[in-house]
């Protein structure tokens, strides 16, 4: 046998374990960015927020935990940004018991941050959290002052202007959903958006992103899969206003570009199990024909 091939073949394994370290450690210290290209999924979600008239009304239904943060954050900063820019109302919820964390925290590194502007009540407003999972999608579709009385911090929610002549959520322009399971997306599209034609896009984890697919384009018209989903959304972003990823001396600001940031190591790794999977064919094969040959 060849000496080559018969090294490859009892090679230990743990070399590949180093190889796969290599892979994700380099593009992170090295922060490697790699060309995006928004998918015509992600250009839809994009265009229909582009062209929404000034003051749209839009629930953002923020249904994650910290678990999800790191593949779903992005998503969520990108449209809130992107909402505000348009200076559409904006009406914060979630069907998770921490999502009103993952909301303000929206709210302080976005809005508040880009955004002072803004007045609490006036342009956007957080409803919190309830339980009952899509039973509170049931509730807010037909009389959300039945489910809703304050708002997360106790605030009357006829004291806000925001809420104060809300009936219901069936007058939203749009619903946009980040989710990480149950309830989410999928709930919004069956209990909301497909009963009362109210525009729904989601924005998913990669293992969810396929079981939401049938749903496009009929009763979603838009989705975000993954990190992948918010690294197009936020090239779209930034070639439409190169603010949203520079700053006024043109220096990249990584807390709107996390997405892109996090394709790198992702992309390498893949590339890296790819090329594994054929290397580890081809010398199968080889190490037959030697044994054959034997």
């Amino acid at each position: 046998m060849n000496p080559a091939l018969k090294f490859l073949v009892h090679l230990d394994r743990r070399w590949v374990f180093l190889l796969m370290a290599l892979a994700v450690m380099i593009p992170i210290i090295w922060r490697m960015e790699f060309p995006e290209i928004p998918t015509p999924l992600v250009r839809t979600v994009f265009d229909r927020i582009e062209s929404l008239p000034e003051g749209s009304r839009i629930l953002l239904a923020f249904d994650y935990d910290p678990g999800s943060e790191p593949e779903l954050q992005p998503m969520a900063s990108a449209w809130t940004w992107h909402c505000a820019k348009k200076k559409h109302k904006l009406y914060f919820l979630a069907l998770w018991p921490v999502g009103p964390q993952m909301i303000q925290a929206t709210v302080d590194s976005v809005l508040k941050r880009d955004y002072p502007q803004m007045r609490y009540g006036e342009d956007y407003v957080n409803l919190g959290y309830k339980s009952g999972n899509e039973g509170v999608i049931k509730v807010v579709v037909s009389n959300l002052k039945e489910l809703y009385t304050t708002d997360h911090f106790g605030t009357a929610i006829n004291d806000i202007p925001l809420t104060r002549d809300l009936v219901n959520i069936r007058g939203m322009d749009l619903i946009l959903n980040v989710s990480a399971g149950y309830p989410g997306t999928k709930e919004w599209i069956q209990y909301a958006s497909t009963p009362y034609n109210i525009p729904i896009a989601g924005g998913c984890t990669g293992v969810q992103a396929p079981l939401l697919y049938p749903y496009i384009p009929n009763q979603m018209f838009g989705l975000l899969g993954a990190i992948k989903g918010a690294a197009e959304y936020e090239k779209a972003l930034s070639d439409q206003y190169p603010e949203y990823a520079r700053d006024a001396a043109g220096k990249r600001r990584p807390e709107f570009t996390k997405g892109i940031e996090r394709m790198g190591p992702q992309l390498i790794a893949h590339c890296v199990v790819l090329g594994l999977i054929v290397l580890g064919n081809v010398i199968l094969a080889l190490h037959r024909r030697a044994l054959r040959a034997a």
